[in-house]
């Protein structure tokens, strides 16, 4: 059950009653979209996050019927760098458990963290990015603000690249072993390819699925900073059509805050 509605800037934001009722509203919005593409395109490129985020957003997508999968060509984000597509934390392992075994995909292109060349990987996932031209993207804010893996010490808001290589940051590898992805934070690789910040604003559309106490905290940053690469997830506040989904626990901090202020607005008016 949806419980609040709201918007900042040009950011919508849509709070739900649970986890998974959260997820279950971004599934039928993303299942509306495809299904409008549908009728005006042959092959339908979608962009697709990982982590423990999309999970209810995933499960609730497949369940739903009529969905145009034999015309979906799927992209993601981001993969480590020199691990095995077997290997538990691999984003390649993920999105084949999850999503690319249990639906009839027309295609799915997988960053390949274990390409001997990753920067030649990086300028040719690019090209076949643009080539797609996907219309939507499922993605989530990490606990750090960063969007795919542009951490704030590698996110560009004018980056000139698509696709590139970058060192993960203390807080985001400790996310990647806390959600228990890794046994250690020793495991957790140290580099990673992703797709860029300009790449994913240049979407139509963006579904982000951010539950969770972990993340209430980025979201009031997310909603309340300004927008800098500091907390580079501040960016969606200027997508033309990004839609944020929380439940109770990850809307508390931003809720919370915002109350306070509307209560200083009101105090300081009284007093004037």
């Amino acid at each position: 059950m949806k419980v609040l509605s709201s918007k900042i800037d040009r950011l919508n934001i849509e709070v739900y009653s649970s986890v998974q009722a959260a997820g279950k509203g971004a599934a039928l919005q993303a299942a509306a979209i495809l299904r409008n593409l549908s009728k005006e395109r042959e092959e339908i490129g979608i962009v697709f996050a990982t982590g423990a985020s999309q999970l209810a957003t995933l499960e609730e997508l497949i369940a739903l019927d009529d969905l145009p999968w034999n015309k979906i060509a799927g992209l993601h984000l981001d993969e480590y760098v020199g691990i095995s597509p077997d290997h538990p934390g691999s984003f390649r392992h993920y999105l084949r458990k999850q999503l690319t075994t249990r639906v009839p995909m027309r295609a799915f292109h997988e960053v390949d963290g274990s390409a001997a060349d990753p920067a030649k990987f990086c300028t040719e996932y690019a090209r076949l990015f643009r080539d797609l031209d996907p219309q939507l993207c499922l993605l989530g804010i990490g606990e750090n603000g960063h969007l795919a893996f542009n951490d704030p010490g590698v996110a560009d808001f004018n980056d000139p690249v698509d696709v590139k290589l970058v060192e993960l940051d203390a807080a985001c590898r400790e996310q990647q072993a806390a959600e228990g992805w890794f046994e250690t934070l020793a495991d957790v690789p140290k580099m990673a390819l992703t797709v860029t910040i300009p790449a994913i604003m240049r979407i139509p559309r963006l579904i982000l699925s951010v539950p969770g106490e972990r993340k209430s905290e980025i979201v009031r940053r997310t909603l309340q900073e300004p927008i800098s690469i500091k907390c580079p997830a501040t960016i969606l506040r200027h997508h033309p059509d990004a839609t944020l989904y929380l439940d109770p626990d990850s809307a508390a901090a931003w809720q919370t805050g915002a109350a306070r202020h509307e209560s200083l607005e009101v105090s300081e008016l009284k007093g004037s």
